[in-house]
């Protein structure tokens, strides 16, 4: 049995403007948040117990997510005043959290399908004090890596480098005991990556790494956050039955329109992710953009590569 804590509290710097009144882990993905992916994650893997760590737009979870149950789970939130790094989130959520289960911990930009309740198994297996999923990329250079020994533990937490030593990288899912979590300073700043792990590892407590090679994708830029969305809608498009669509609407594959909106006659879409009741009017032309909730495109403008709010007076490019 384990529990969870999901790490939201970010900023969500590189995923600006679509950051600046929707936490990155609230943006949609196939119409549904980040946040919501990953809890239905965790309970297929029999975690039904998870610590929301906010800080940023701490107000906007509770609302949609509630006590939990209307997904089958119990979930908590753990409020920060000021950011407390990774680390420091860990440990102030885990002050919420009962008994000496273990507790996984999830990225809250990470999109995976990756067997949690295996990483879990390993972890029980090799009697881990942190078990880290890893997975390997072609090129690693624009990540840390993480080599292993033949058993799977960890040796080292490097940076970024030129010549990476392995192509395996952390893929931010991990499996602590809770007795390594209760080792972290309560209520000071500290980086699980680049304090706590190389500091398990120095120490020679048992750090492993869990290697799967599944989907895994880090949402944290506007262009990773349409290739999630396209992905899982399988490259083709969906637009929500609620939706008011006209005739002569063309969409193409990996867009998304969102519930209660209103597309006019006329409309070309193209790989852009519209929300819950934004409006498309007639003759509009959007492509790669993001068309947040509530939005309206004028009839017949043209939004390519912009994100569009409803508070907007004009659309603001997309990096």
């Amino acid at each position: 049995m384990a529990v969870g804590i999901l790490l939201v509290g970010g900023f969500g710097t590189r995923l600006k403007p679509l950051t600046n009144e929707i936490p990155k882990p609230m943006l949609p993905v196939a119409g549904v948040p980040i946040t919501e992916h990953q809890l239905l994650a965790a309970k297929r893997s029999g975690i039904t117990t998870v610590v929301l760590a906010t800080s940023y737009l701490s107000n906007v979870f509770t609302p949609y997510f509630g006590d939990g149950s209307k997904w089958g789970m119990k979930l908590l939130y753990a409020v920060e005043a000021e950011p407390l790094g990774t680390g420091g989130a860990i440990r102030n959520a885990a002050e919420l959290l009962q008994g000496d289960e273990d507790v996984v911990i999830f990225n809250g930009d990470i999109l995976s399908n990756h067997r949690i309740d295996k990483q879990i198994e390993f972890h029980h297996s090799h009697n881990a004090d942190v078990t880290l999923h890893l997975r390997t990329v072609e090129d690693a250079r624009a990540f840390g890596c993480v080599p292993t020994d033949s058993s799977g533990r960890v040796s080292a937490f490097l940076e970024k480098m030129d010549n990476p030593v392995t192509n395996s990288i952390n893929a931010g899912c991990y499996v602590f005991k809770r007795s390594i979590i209760n080792e972290i300073p309560l209520g000071e700043v500290v980086s699980i990556e680049r304090q706590t792990f190389p500091k398990l590892v120095a120490d020679a407590r048992a750090v492993f790494g869990y290697l799967e090679q599944s989907y895994w994708l880090d949402i944290g830029t506007p262009a990773a956050l349409f290739q999630a969305t396209a992905d899982l809608i399988d490259g083709a498009f969906e637009i929500a039955d609620s939706a008011q669509v006209q005739e002569g609407l063309r969409i193409g594959g990996g867009s998304y329109v969102g519930r209660g909106s209103k597309v006019g006659a006329g409309v070309s879409i193209e790989s852009s992710i519209i929300c819950d009741g934004a409006v498309i009017e007639d003759g509009a032309t959007v492509r790669n953009s993001f068309i947040s909730e509530g939005a309206v495109v004028k009839t017949g403008s043209v939004i390519d590569r912009h994100f569009l709010s409803k508070s907007s007076f004009e659309p603001i490019s997309l990096p």
